[in-house]
């Protein structure tokens, strides 16, 4: 005997019924699994919805729910090939009634489930022959190659980072070349002014312009190519992270998903030892509330699970397009501006002869040792003045 609806433990949820009507595909399905039935459950309820089907496009029914008829007919006390049986019997529309379950998903979302999705991130990392040691079982989806591109990204980003410090080096050797460039132009001026004879003067002085304006050119270089470095870092700092965490996030879900399918397993085993033993089982007894929340919660995870997958799917690719054509994109850009530079700075000394240069040196000389000698006069003459200053002053004192 089988008890009746109000014995049925729903353990807190919510029961609300319905009708719906499915057109079948051309293989003559709706797309659903089913479950329960005489002669151990009192119900018949959906195991799963199979995507791309005509039950999932319509969306009503959901793992979980319980068939109460078929066209028509009471399926209540009949077994699971029975209703199946009666589904196929149908050739275009099947009308089925429905008791839908109401639940949240964090109602099955109990301690077994949180344990099971520990282990399933420790049995992740580990090789086959390690879980076999410790006695772990190593479900489907473990290894997933999508997880591994973690450390693909990692490689990916330890290479930007060396890129993006190697260009930020480089760039800062040519700006104390540069630098270093108009100080040598500022000394060449300086010697050119106080150069007394012309051509030494002016060979001097253009020689000391040339190197200011090689100055100019680099600074107009690293003007050009400092965005280059805040581009690698856009995608250093923000799409690879990004993708990660996304990554994340997926496996999360993914061994949430995996916990479910486990419980889900369990269960079955469960209901399959009590069978054999002909041995009632309370929760099957009672509608198998429980086992329908599970299966509930296993159907959202999947669909989480699909949906995660999809955009890291997506990411990932938009990240590889990004990588490839971003990186050369720009080198390219380094390349060019680096190359402009020398380019400008090769311009500037093309056909130019300055050097050598013919100095008279005893005009030269002699120019400096007036100034020498000037300088020399001012010495005395400060020597003097400070003397009879402090001649004045004893003078006073006594």
């Amino acid at each position: 005997m089988f008890r009746t609806y109000e014995e049925e433990d729903l353990r807190g949820m919510t029961v609300t019924s319905g009708c719906v009507t499915i057109t079948k595909d051309e293989g003559n399905l709706i797309g659903i699994s089913i479950g329960g039935g005489a002669p151990m459950c009192p119900c018949l309820y959906i195991v799963q919805v199979f995507d791309n089907t005509p039950a999932a496009k319509d969306a009503t029914l959901e793992a979980g729910d319980e068939l109460v008829g078929v066209n028509g007919t009471n399926v209540k006390g009949k077994t699971k090939v029975e209703v199946a049986k009666m589904i196929q019997a149908t050739k275009t529309e099947v009308v089925i009634r429905y008791n839908k379950l109401h639940a949240e998903p964090k109602q099955g979302k109990s301690l077994d489930i949180v344990l099971k999705k520990v282990k399933h991130k420790m049995v992740e990392n580990m090789n086959s022959s390690t879980a076999d040691a410790l006695g772990l079982s190593r479900a489907i989806l473990c290894n997933d190659s999508l997880i591994k591109k973690l450390d693909e990204l990692q490689r990916t980003e330890d290479m930007y980072r060396g890129l993006v410090d190697h260009t930020r080096r480089v760039l800062m050797g040519y700006f104390d070349l540069v630098r270093v460039c108009k100080e040598l132009g500022d000394e060449f001026c300086k010697i050119g002014v106080r150069e007394p004879q012309k051509a030494a003067n002016e060979a001097f002085c253009e020689f000391g312009e040339y190197h200011r304006q090689m100055e100019k050119f680099g600074i107009r270089m690293l003007k050009k190519t400092k965005p280059i470095l805040n581009d690698l870092g856009t995608y250093l700092t923000k799409a690879i992270p990004d993708t990660k965490l996304t990554i994340k996030k997926y496996a999360d879900v993914k061994f949430e998903y995996l916990s479910y399918c486990l419980k889900v397993k369990e269960l079955d085993d469960e209901g399959y030892s009590y069978q054999a033993l002909q041995e009632p089982l309370y929760r099957v007894e009672t509608g198998n509330y429980e086992y329908r929340l599970v299966l509930r919660c296993r159907s959202d995870a999947r669909k989480r699970f699909a949906a995660m997958r999809s955009d890291v799917l997506v990411k990932l690719e938009l990240l590889d397009n990004k990588h490839v054509q971003d990186i050369v994109h720009q080198l390219r850009r380094l390349m060019s501006s680096l190359t402009a530079f020398h380019i400008d700075c090769h311009k500037l000394f093309d056909g130019v002869k300055l050097f050598p240069i013919e100095v008279e040196l005893a005009r030269t000389l002699t120019a400096f040792q007036y100034q020498q000698d000037n300088m020399e006069e001012q010495v005395n003459y400060d020597m003097c003045l400070r003397k009879m200053n402090l001649k004045l002053v004893m003078m006073k004192t006594f």
